[in-house]
C-alpha cells in the first residue's frame, strides 16, 4: 500500500464518494491527507495525515523533513521581527499528545533545539502537574502538563503549539487560556502540518488574541477546509455500524487483523492469512528478538516531561550507535522493515528510524500505535487499510482498554521493530492477544527495542549530585566548528598562566611545579616559518591524508563500527577532526567526537570520563592521539583506565589509542610506522583551534570540575585550524583507493608493539648522561614541541633526513640550539631538554649546561 495514494487512486475517495465530505483548499491537500471513518460519536470522519507517522507509515526522513521545516518557518516568522525582540531562541515548543509529539518535537528541532515539552495522558506519580485542558472532539479528551522544571512554561518568549491539524481551534484555545491564566506573555504560535479552520473559526481566534491582549501566528503546510454536508455525523455512524457489522458489500472488504473485541468483527481477511499464526496469537517460539540500544542513562525518552537542549545534543550523539546496534539486529536480507514507536512515544523511534534508514539497504517505513478508533477497509480509496488490535500495555489512567496499529498487517513488511518505553514493556504486552503477538501473527520477524521511561526525582528527594557541564564548541570555545568536536574542558581564558620558558623549566625540573600547572608563552611564527609549515602542509597533505584513512578504516573495522572519537587534547584534536571526516566522506557516518585532557604523571580527566560514560557506550570509545613518541602517554593512559574502573565500577573503555603515525611502535591502531612530519606539530594553538595545552592545577579545577585550557580569540589572524584540515581533506578523493588497500594489507599483519622507541629513548638517555626519560623527546612531532615549549639543549637528526626536518632546523637556529647527526637512529630527530636546569650542571660532553 503505498501513501497519498494507493493503485492511482487519492485515499479519501472513498469517504468523500459515501459521505459527500470535501477538501477545499491548496493543491497540497490530497498528498498530505487521505480520509477514514472515526468509530467516535462525536467526529464522523478522520483526517489522516500521510506524512505524519501515525496511522500511516511513512519513510522517517519524510516524516522529520516535514517537522523541521515547520520549525524553520517558525523560526524564520520570529527572527524577522516587528520590533518587539521576539526571537526563537527564546521560545519554548508544546506539542499535542498522542499525535503530535513527535511532529512537536521536530518542530523544536527545526526551530534550534528549543526546549520542548509535550501534554500527555499518563498520569506519573510523584509529578505534580502544572496544567492541563480539555480536547472537546477527542475520544480521550483530558490533556496533562507535567514539567519536570515548571519553570518550563512561566517564561515570557513565545510559546509555540504543535498539533497535527488545526481543525476548529478549540483545543489550542482552551490550551493557551489555561496557560495565559497563569504565565501571561505577548506571543503564541500555533502550528499544524494542515490549518483546517473554518472563515469563522479563524474569526474567533482573531477576537480571542485580542481579548487576551497576545498575538498569535498560525504556520501551517498547507490550508483549506473540510466542507461537510447536513447530516454526516449520522450517516459516518451508519456506515460504521454497516461495515463493522459485516453487512455492507462491494467494500473491498473489511480488515481488522487479529482483534478478538465484539466491535472489531469485520471477519478474516487477506492480512489475516499473511503469516501463518499460532494457536490463540501467541507468539511462535522466538517470534520476538530483543535489541539493547545502549540508551543513554538519564536521557528523557521524549518531551512528556520536558526535553532541553542538552538533551537533543546527548540523543544526536548517540543516535548512530544506537541505529547501528538496531541495524545489526535485522535478520539477513530484511526487504522492508517497520519502525513502530507507541502512543506518545513518537519521537525516539522516529529518530532511531531516520538513522536507521540511512545505514541499511532495507526500504525502512515509520508510523506508531495508536488509542485513536477508526474503521479500517481494504479499499484502495481509503486511508486506513487494516487494523491491529491489542490490549492497552502501560497501565493506562482510564484503565484496561483497545490499542490499534494501522496499515501494518498486509503492509508487506517482513521485519518489525516494536520500540516501547519502559513503563509499556509489561506482560501485558508480551501476553497471547498483546501488541507483539499481533505483529507476530503478520509478520515474519518482530524485534523489541525498549527505552528506559525517564521519571522525575520527586522534590523530596535528596538533591541531585552536580551535573557536569556539556561539552564546551566552537565559536564559543576553539576556531572549530561546533559539530566537529567537544572540548571536555573548562574554559580558563581569563586566567594568567603563561611563564616565561626558562622560568618554567627551572620549576619543572626542581621539582617546584608539574608541567601542566602553566602555559608557555604561545610562540609566534616568523614569516619564514610559516612559510615552511605551508609548503610542508602541501607536500604531505596526500601522505597524512591516506594515513587518516589507514587509521580510520582500521577503527571502523575492528574497534567500532560507529566509533566514538575522543582525542587527546590537543594534538590529537586536529587528527580526530579528519577521522570524523573520513568516516563521513568515505562511509556517510556522522560520528561524534570529544577531545579530553590528559597529563603525564596524573592522568586522564576522571570526570570527562564519567561524562562519556552517562552519554555513551564506553565500548564504543576510541582514544585519538596525533602521534607516539616513546609511549608514555599510551602508558598513562592505560594506567589511568585501570584505575577509574576500580574506584568507579565502569568498564568498557580500551585504552590502546588510535594514532595516525606511530614511530615509537607503542599501539596496535595507525596510519603509518613511520617517522614524518605532520604540520599540525609545527605550530601550537594555531593549528588547534587556537585552544592552549591543557591545565591542572588545584586552585582552578576542582574535584567537580573538567581540567582547563584557554580560547587565544587573540590570535585569530594567525589561525590555520581550519587551512590544514580543508588542505588535507581535498586529498582524500585520490588516496581513497589506496588507503583502503593499505587498511586491509595492515589489518592482515602483526602489529604488536615492540616498544622498540622506548628502549631507544633509554638508550639515549644513557649516552648523553641525562638519566630522565622524560627529558628525551623522541620524533619530529615531539621534537618540534621541546623548541616551541621546553629549553632544548639539542636536537640529534638522522643522518640523511630531509625536508621533514627543514622546519626544526630553522627553530633550532633561532634558539641557538646544535643539531647533531646520529647515524642510527630509530627516528627522523630526538629533542633533548637541559639534562639539569641549574647553573654549574654539566652535560654529557663535560660542558657546562647554562641558560
Amino acid at each position: 500500500m503505498n501513501n497519498a495514494v494507493n493503485d492511482g487512486v487519492w485515499t479519501g475517495t472513498w469517504v468523500a464518494e459515501r459521505l459527500g465530505v470535501e477538501l477545499v483548499g491548496d493543491d497540497a491537500l490530497p498528498a498530505l491527507l487521505g480520509l477514514a471513518l472515526r468509530r467516535n460519536p462525536k467526529r464522523a470522519h478522520l483526517l489522516v495525515s500521510h506524512v505524519l507517522g501515525k496511522h500511516i507509515p511513512q519513510s522517517p526522513a519524510v516524516v522529520y523533513d516535514h517537522g523541521l521545516r515547520l520549525g524553520h518557518q517558525v523560526r524564520d516568522l520570529l527572527g524577522d521581527g516587528d520590533g518587539d525582540g521576539d526571537t526563537g531562541s527564546a521560545a519554548v515548543v508544546l506539542g499535542y499528545a498522542e499525535t503530535a509529539t513527535g511532529l512537536g518535537h521536530a518542530v523544536a528541532d527545526g526551530l534550534g533545539g528549543a526546549p520542548y515539552l509535550h501534554s500527555t495522558r499518563r498520569p506519573v506519580a510523584g509529578v505534580a502537574a502544572a496544567g492541563g485542558f480539555e480536547e472537546a472532539h477527542s475520544h480521550a479528551t483530558s490533556h496533562l502538563l507535567l514539567p519536570e522544571d515548571p519553570a518550563l512554561l512561566s517564561g515570557a518568549g513565545p510559546l509555540v503549539l504543535v498539533d497535527d491539524e488545526f481543525s476548529t481551534g478549540n483545543t489550542v484555545l482552551n490550551t493557551i487560556r489555561d496557560l495565559h491564566a497563569r504565565h501571561p506573555r505577548d506571543r503564541y504560535v500555533i502550528v499544524a502540518l494542515v490549518d483546517m479552520r473554518s472563515p469563522e473559526d479563524s474569526g474567533r481566534l482573531r477576537e480571542f488574541a485580542a481579548e487576551i491582549g497576545a498575538r498569535v501566528d498560525v504556520v501551517a503546510t498547507a490550508s483549506g477546509t473540510v466542507r461537510l454536508p447536513d447530516g454526516v455525523l449520522e450517516k459516518g455512524r451508519a456506515l460504521v455500524a454497516r461495515h463493522e457489522s459485516g453487512s455492507e458489500s462491494g467494500s473491498g472488504g473489511g480488515s481488522e487483523a487479529g482483534s478478538q473485541s465484539p466491535s472489531a468483527g469485520c471477519g478474516s481477511t487477506v492480512a489475516d492469512r499473511a503469516v501463518p499464526r499460532a494457536p490463540g496469537g501467541a507468539l511462535p517460539p522466538g517470534g520476538t528478538d530483543t535489541v539493547d540500544l545502549h540508551w543513554p542513562p538519564g536521557l528523557p525518552d521524549g518531551g512528556r516531561h520536558g526535553f532541553t537542549p542538552a538533551h537533543r545534543a546527548r540523543l544526536d550523539a548517540a543516535l548512530p550507535a544506537m541505529a547501528g546496534r538496531m541495524a545489526e539486529a535485522l535478520p539477513a536480507g530484511a526487504r522492508r522493515v517497520l519502525v513502530l514507536g507507541t502512543e506518545e512515544l513518537m519521537y525516539a523511534p522516529l529518530r532511531l528510524a531516520e538513522r536507521l534508514e540511512r545505514v541499511t539497504d532495507a526500504e525502512v517505513r515509520f508510523s506508531t500505535t495508536t488509542r485513536s478508533p477508526v474503521l479500517a477497509l481494504d479499499d484502495p480509496g481509503y486511508a486506513i487499510r487494516s487494523r491491529l488490535v491489542f490490549p492497552a500495555h502501560d497501565d493506562p489512567a482510564d484503565g484496561p482498554g483497545e490499542r490499534y496499529a494501522y496499515n501494518v498487517a498486509g503492509g508487506g513488511f517482513d521485519t518489525v521493530v516494536a520500540v516501547v518505553d519502559s513503563t509499556g514493556d509489561t506482560p501485558a504486552l508480551h501476553a497471547p492477544g498483546g501488541l507483539l503477538a499481533r505483529l507476530a501473527a503478520h509478520v515474519p520477524h518482530v524485534l523489541l527495542a525498549v527505552v528506559p521511561s525517564y521519571v522525575p526525582e520527586p522534590p523530596h528527594a535528596p538533591e541531585r549530585p552536580a551535573m557536569l557541564p556539556e561539552p564546551l564548541r566552537g565559536p564559543a570555545f576553539s576556531s572549530y566548528a561546533p559539530e566537529e568536536v567537544g572540548w571536555l574542558l573548562q574554559d580558563l581564558s581569563d586566567v594568567t598562566l603563561e611563564a616565561p620558558t626558562e622560568e618554567r623549566e627551572e620549576a619543572i625540573q626542581s621539582g617546584g611545579a608539574h608541567y601542566a600547572e602553566s602555559l608557555p608563552v604561545e610562540y609566534q611564527p616568523s614569516e619564514a616559518y610559516q612559510r615552511l609549515f605551508h609548503s610542508a602542509l602541501d607536500a604531505s597533505a596526500a601522505r597524512i591524508a591516506r594515513a587518516v584513512g589507514v587509521v580510520t578504516e582500521t577503527v571502523l573495522a575492528e574497534r567500532s563500527p560507529r566509533p566514538v572519537l575522543v582525542s587527546l587534547a590537543r594534538a590529537g584534536t586536529p587528527v580526530g577532526v579528519l577521522m570524523r571526516r573520513w568516516a563521513k566522506f568515505r562511509h556517510g557516518l556522522d560520528l561524534p567526537h570529544y577531545a579530553v585532557s590528559i597529563v603525564r604523571g596524573r592522568g586522564i580527566d576522571a570526570n570527562a570520563l564519567r561524562w562519556l560514560a552517562a552519554h555513551h557506550d564506553p565500548r564504543d570509545v576510541v582514544f585519538v592521539d596525533g602521534w607516539t613518541g616513546k609511549g608514555a602517554i599510551t602508558r598513562e593512559l592505560a594506567d589511568a583506565i585501570e584505575e577509574f574502573a576500580a574506584e568507579e565500577g565502569v568498564t568498557g573503555f580500551d585504552p590502546e589509542i588510535a594514532v595516525l603515525a606511530d614511530p615509537g611502535s607503542c599501539v596496535r591502531t595507525y596510519g603509518t610506522r613511520e617517522d614524518f612530519l605532520i604540520p599540525s606539530a609545527c605550530l601550537n594553538s594555531t593549528v588547534s583551534g587556537l585552544i592552549s595545552r591543557t591545565v591542572l592545577r588545584a586552585d582552578l579545577v576542582g574535584p567537580d570540575d573538567f581540567h582547563g585550557a584557554k580560547f587565544y580569540r587573540e590570535l585569530a589572524a594567525a589561525d590555520v585550524s581550519v587551512a590544514f584540515l580543508d588542505t588535507v581533506c581535498a586529498r582524500f578523493p585520490e588516496v581513497a583507493e589506496s588507503a583502503d588497500s593499505a587498511a586491509k594489507e595492515l589489518m592482515a599483519e602483526d602489529r604488536s608493539p615492540t616498544w622498540e622507541g622506548w628502549r631507544a629513548v633509554e638508550r639515549i638517555s644513557e649516552e648523553y648522561g641525562i638519566h630522565d626519560v622524560n627529558l628525551v623527546k623522541p620524533g619530529v612531532g615531539e621534537t618540534t614541541r621541546v623548541l616551541l615549549r621546553r629549553v632544548p639543549w639539542k636536537i640529534l637528526a638522522r643522518a640523511g633526513a630531509g625536508a621533514d626536518l627543514d622546519h626544526v632546523r630553522l627553530l633550532a637556529e633561532q634558539r641557538g640550539v646544535p643539531v647533531e647527526e646520529v647515524g642510527e637512529l630509530p627516528y627522523s630527530c630526538v629533542g633533548l631538554i637541559h639534562p639539569k636546569y641549574t647553573r654549574g650542571a654539566t652535560g654529557a660532553d663535560g660542558k657546562a649546561v647554562t641558560r
